[in-house]
């Protein structure tokens, strides 16, 4: 019932965004592969939380072993906002780095590039995500605020933040945030991380913060003009228990869906 609630706000204000700065006006509301990214809210987002809430009782066990009580009492001393930046500053580090990894990879490729495979971006597209995968970046990017034993209220507050913000990376919105994307991720700036064009390929990484890019290198912002297309050409179904399958059947070699772009070439350089 929370979820029904959660996603019927979510699909008003955000379909309602949608028609009012849409970025493709000729996409619809129920566009394709719809029904595959309720199913991934719904179902997928069940096994979600389940693995989240065994992650955090061993990350809670191993937090009383390995952080001295001094530690902690300090960290939680700290305001809601220090705290608040502390989840932030650590858990976008560790998105970053585990994303740039599943481009890098190949076996955790084949897990991001279900989340990858949508051909038309909206609110809905956030959610299309491996439960594996997703289990593995929300293990990553929370793990120090909960072994350093970070408040309930910042990490909510994270939490909320992330998931809104999510959401409108990926809707189909003609939005960007001026000279503040150079610092905060903005829809057009993680269009071009989903574009499937060889000058967007292993780019803006960044989830909250598009500064982490342009530290590390991996920024990309042209001045004007949104991608041309989405998705991959990797063979990845178009249904959900398909999708859920895909990463741990056997790799057949296709055809690249673009003359003279293949996944190979696509591999990231550390």
């Amino acid at each position: 019932m929370i979820d029904l609630i959660l996603l019927a706000g979510c699909a008003v204000g955000f379909v309602l965004l949608e028609r009012l700065v849409a970025l493709k006006r000729g996409q619809k509301v129920l566009r394709s592969g719809w029904l595959t990214d309720v199913l991934h809210i719904f179902v997928g987002g069940a096994v979600i939380r389940l693995g989240m809430i065994a992650i955090a009782v061993v990350l809670s066990v191993l937090a009383v072993r390995l952080v001295p009580g001094p530690v902690a009492d300090a960290v939680r001393a700290q305001p809601v906002w220090a705290q608040y930046l502390m989840v932030l500053i650590t858990a976008e580090l560790g998105i970053y780095w585990t994303h740039r990894m599943a481009h890098a990879v190949p076996v955790l490729w084949r897990f991001h590039a279900v989340h990858h495979s949508s051909r038309e971006l909206d609110w809905m597209s956030s959610h299309r995500e491996h439960p594996v995968e997703q289990l593995m970046f929300s293990g990553v990017a929370l793990a120090p605020a909960i072994v350093f034993g970070i408040e309930p209220l910042p990490l909510l507050i994270y939490g909320v933040t992330y998931h809104v913000h999510a959401l409108l990376l990926h809707a189909n919105v003609r939005l960007d945030f001026g000279p503040l994307a150079q610092v905060i991720g903005s829809p057009r700036f993680h269009h071009w991380h989903h574009a499937d064009q060889r000058e967007a390929y292993d780019m803006n990484f960044g989830a909250q913060l598009s500064i982490l890019d342009r530290i590390f290198g991996t920024f990309r912002l042209p001045e004007t003009g949104h991608p041309e297309r989405y998705g991959v050409s990797d063979p990845v179904p178009d249904g959900f228990l398909g999708q859920l399958a895909y990463p741990l059947s056997r790799p057949v070699p296709q055809p690249s869906a673009h003359p003279g772009e293949s996944r190979d070439e696509r591999k990231l350089v550390f």
